[in-house]
């Protein structure tokens, strides 16, 4: 070869053949991929929302099954009635609770008649489906698009992993998620001034919503927002509040949310109780968790790979302080804990190897069916006793004439079609008394301050056609409220008992 000619050059390696049109690489159902190819994936949300609301709708079936699961939903329903007819909140229709959901079980009532719960039932099925899309999205941000499918199924799968009284009932919980998600994944994207009003919207559904604020916050210091971003959260947050508390009177509306429930929320006498029915729901979600949780212990203990989650850590210690404010440890107040626990676990599948994550995934979908057909089978004899009540209430009395409760079953207002002549529709208010406390610190001197002065304004502008003692024994009953017994003694006559219930009527 000539000394001037150049060696032959190699030739290049030919680059690997493309996918035919249409083909795609399979996503993996657990780990998956990168967040940047997470973008690069067509159709994506196109097919993961009908599977959430397919999914959301199976594991809520048992909810549309009765016409009522709780009293919490008698007592909003018979609220949105109230307000319908021109009562006011927290004046003449109260409640310790924030006004957007007796005002969204009003609008419902507005649309679709208030003789079927069916509309909000259905609007939960839609808060869970939100909720989920929330998630998903927030972990296909960051562990790529098999996560984000694991994190939407997994927080359907959870939220009905308690009581069906507790999952399968249209209450705040449930319409609090979505807000509580939004505001995580607006903070995840620096969107300050949408999570301060995502978080403004959770506190407004329930008070503990408004702990999200601890993992907004923890997100905005990590990130370095800086002072301005800080300032448009927090001017977020409590414009809102500040709007609603102005409605609605700042007085009323801050004795009613925070003030007033100081006895309540006091946990002195019942501290066993209260640790039992803590234990109890804690125990039962567990079980709905387990092989997440199994998966979560071994990621972080055995192969101590860092999941890249402190601040869904974050959001999961706030939400257990959330649970345990006021110390009452109903069974839905632990659907708070469901969506960081969700993500956790989505963190954790996404370290395993795909089989034993198909696993975990599947063990928690046998636990979810079994939850499903514990809801499809309950039984609800507080249901049946307030059936029955409401039906000799409807029989007894005239449209238009106003009746007395004394009892924990608001629902039986609604179910009779009847106006309530107070005020406070349960004993609950006068006497201090919580089924979560267990009798302690029961009677007239723990009512809240100035309820009996109101009560009995009320019972005289309106005085009740009948009574409806419904204690049936417990420690409310009026033989230890002497202000009730010389009311019943001096205006009514005994006139017999229905289901346990006893039936006072006016002597004129």
């Amino acid at each position: 070869m000539p000394p001037s000619a150049e060696p032959p050059r190699a030739r290049p390696a030919a680059a690997p053949p493309r996918p035919a049109a249409g083909v795609r690489r399979a996503v993996r159902p657990v780990a998956g991929g990168s967040p940047a190819d997470a973008a690069r994936t067509p159709h994506y949300w196109r097919w993961l929302l009908p599977v959430l609301v397919v999914l959301a709708t199976l594991t809520r079936l048992p909810s549309f099954t009765r016409s009522l699961w709780n009293p919490d939903e008698g007592f909003l329903a018979t609220q949105a009635r109230q307000l319908a007819e021109g009562g006011v909140l927290y004046d003449t229709v109260v409640d310790r609770k924030p006004p957007l959901l007796p005002w969204l079980y009003q609008g419902a009532f507005a649309l679709f008649g208030d003789e079927s719960l069916w509309p909000l039932k259905a609007a939960a099925v839609a808060a869970t489906v939100a909720t989920a899309l929330l998630l998903a999205s927030f972990a296909r941000r960051r562990w790529g698009d098999g996560a984000g499918w694991t994190a939407g199924v997994l927080v359907v799968l959870l939220s009905v992993g308690l009581n069906p009284e507790d999952t399968q009932a249209a209450t705040f919980e449930v319409f609090m998620l979505p807000w509580t998600a939004a505001a995580v994944w607006c903070a995840d994207r620096r969107r300050w001034a949408w999570a301060g009003l995502a978080v403004a919207l959770a506190a407004l559904t329930k008070q503990t919503g408004g702990a999200v604020l601890v993992p907004v916050l923890f997100l905005l210091f990590r990130s370095r927002a800086g002072g301005f971003a800080l300032l448009r959260l927090l001017a977020a947050y409590a414009l809102p509040i500040g709007a609603v508390a102005l409605a609605l009177e700042p007085g009323r509306f801050c004795y009613w949310i925070a003030t007033g429930s100081g006895s309540y929320a006091s946990v002195a006498g019942a501290e066993l109780l209260a640790a039992a029915r803590a234990a109890g729901s804690t125990a039962i979600l567990t079980v709905a968790a387990a092989p997440l949780l199994v998966a979560l212990v071994h990621v972080t203990r055995r192969l101590r790979r860092p999941l890249r989650a402190t601040d869904v850590w974050v959001w999961l210690g706030s939400s257990g302080l959330a649970v345990a404010v006021g110390f009452q440890f109903y069974g839905h107040y632990f659907l708070q804990l469901v969506p960081p626990l969700a993500l956790l676990g989505t963190a954790a599948l996404t370290r395993l190897p795909p089989r034993p994550a198909t696993a975990a995934l599947g063990g928690t979908a046998l636990l979810c069916a079994g939850f499903v057909t514990w809801g499809l089978t309950a039984e609800r004899p507080e249901l049946e006793h307030a059936r029955k009540v409401s039906a000799a209430l409807k029989r007894y009395t005239g449209p238009e004439d106003r009746v007395l409760v004394w009892g924990m079953h608001p629902e039986d207002y609604w179910l009779a079609d009847r106006e309530p002549a107070s005020r406070y529709l349960t004993a609950g208010f006068l006497t201090n008394y919580s089924g979560g406390r267990g009798g302690v610190r029961t009677g007239q001197r723990h009512a809240m301050p100035g309820a009996w002065y109101h009560f009995r304004r009320d019972l005289a502008a309106s005085e009740p056609e009948i009574v409806v003692d419904d204690s049936r024994g417990k420690p409310y009953r009026p033989e230890r409220v002497p202000a009730l017994r010389r009311y019943l003694t001096g205006h009514y006559e005994r006139a017999g008992t229905v289901d346990g219930a006893v039936f006072w009527v006016r002597r004129d």
